[in-house]
């Protein structure tokens, strides 16, 4: 087993490009590899795909049909939360490198690159985007369908204002999913999240776990926010809003 790969497997990649036949190979190459890859031919599809749940990385070609890949890739990397993104160019020029770079691009490679390579890049930015330090995202706290979780105080309140007790494991825990929302996070990406300093009881029990922290939220009127990927782990269903 690649050892690279335990902790990037299972993201949610967004393709994008108008040639199916680079859809195709980058998608199942990707896929061979434990990536979730969904597809785009234009902004429009895009969109689409990104409603229907946040990316962890995009794969952006510049030459796009409609709204090209550089006021995409601009688009994406000002707004708040925007996935990191790895662009693709016929274009292999300096220039049109730096220019996709100086737009908020985490890599750029030029077409027709090798899909290993490809892969290898994909890999780097995403343990660079998982190596950024997340407590910086919510520092004080957040809320979510009505509840507000406190990080300093480690206080979660329910929508009625009733503070609702966590173990440290439940904490760490409910902090691992509200800093990735909407995201499926496979049980050994929780356990790397959520280690802390009673790890080793945590590492034996992430179901139970889970298990308890979902029943504590179910009965404060939270319904399904921890749901089960079938195959693949969880994911925090809810919209997270900073404090």
């Amino acid at each position: 087993m690649e050892t690279a790969l335990d902790m990037t497997a299972g993201a949610r990649i967004l393709m994008v490009d108008d040639d199916p036949g680079i859809r195709d190979v980058v998608s199942d190459f990707l896929g061979k590899h434990g990536y979730r890859v969904e597809t785009a031919a234009d902004a429009q599809e895009m969109q689409a795909a990104l409603q229907r749940g946040s990316a962890d990385l995009v794969i952006l070609d510049v030459m796009l049909p409609g709204e090209d890949g550089l006021a995409i890739c601009r688009r994406l990397s000002t707004a708040e939360g925007g996935p990191p993104i790895i662009m693709l160019s016929a274009m292999g020029e300096d220039t049109d490198r730096i220019v996709g770079l100086e737009l908020g691009a985490d890599d750029y490679l030029a077409k027709p690159c090798n899909p290993r390579e490809l892969l290898a890049r994909v890999r780097a930015v995403l343990r660079r985007a998982e190596q950024r330090p997340a407590s910086d995202a919510i520092a004080a706290g957040c809320e979510f369908a009505g509840w507000r979780l406190d990080l300093v105080r480690r206080e979660l309140r329910s929508p009625q204002g009733v503070v609702v007790n966590l173990s440290s494991g439940e904490f760490s825990l409910l902090r691992a999913f509200v800093e990735r929302p909407q995201r499926v996070l496979t049980r050994d990406q929780l356990l790397e999240y959520a280690r802390g300093p009673d790890s080793d009881a945590f590492d034996r029990a992430i179901d139970v776990q889970i298990s308890r922290l979902r029943r504590k939220l179910d009965d404060g009127g939270g319904g399904d926010l921890i749901r089960t990927i079938r195959n693949e782990g969880y994911m925090f269903s809810a919209k997270v809003k900073r404090l």
